[in-house]
């Protein structure tokens, strides 16, 4: 059996990334590909209820740094890893991307700790394709604010998610074979358009 893809979806609240996955994973069945769709923090029962202290709880940038990897871990070895193995492809809303650029670029934490929690917790694990929803932090602020109410990272200032996007760029500059960058400014169609050249670029029909 061939493995699957891991697919991961990524960007500063507010660019929209999470509306994409559905329509992608419906476009995907649609051609006999089994989906798994799951997100970070969470897709596990614990990973989940780690999820809900991360977004809700006071807590230092170390402390919800370990929160994040430890929910990270036991979804890879939950869902993600054994997914992948039965041949499915996983779309997952945020994977370690968003940790470099939340908690190493939002938090300021050390970027140095971050990669070596990347290399204990994940081995050699990494997305096959990255699409990254891409947008200014001010727009995307207006678009949170007509959203939902905000959860505790929702609530930072632009100059947070403007370092979160910086984190991001940081990312993408590092890896850019693996990235696919989304311009989240377009209207709905065309955004899922990108999302879904960049998917047949990657090989998946």
């Amino acid at each position: 059996m061939n493995p699957g893809s891991f697919i991961t979806f990524e960007g500063i609240d507010g660019a929209g990334k999470t509306s994409h996955i559905e329509g992608l994973a419906t476009w995907l069945r649609d051609r006999g590909h089994r989906v798994v769709v799951t997100r970070e923090p969470g897709g596990t029962p614990l990973a989940e209820r780690l999820r809900e202290l991360i977004l809700h709880e006071p807590m230092d940038a170390l402390t919800e740094t370990l929160l994040v990897f430890a929910a990270r871990r036991d979804h890879l070895m939950q869902t993600i890893e054994p997914a992948l193995a039965a041949g499915a492809t996983v779309l997952c809303d945020r994977f370690t991307d968003a940790t470099f650029a939340y908690q190493g670029g939002g938090r300021g934490f050390d970027v140095a700790v971050l990669t070596q929690l990347e290399t204990w917790v994940q081995l050699r694990r990494q997305p096959d394709l990255t699409l990254w929803f891409e947008l200014a932090p001010a727009v995307a602020a207006e678009r949170r604010a007509a959203a939902r109410a905000p959860d505790r990272f929702e609530r930072q200032d632009e100059t947070f998610f403007a370092r979160v996007h910086a984190g991001y760029a940081q990312r993408w500059a590092t890896a850019p074979h693996r990235f696919a960058r989304i311009d989240a400014t377009q209207a709905r169609d065309a955004v899922q358009a990108q999302v879904l050249s960049a998917v047949q670029l990657h090989g998946l029909r």
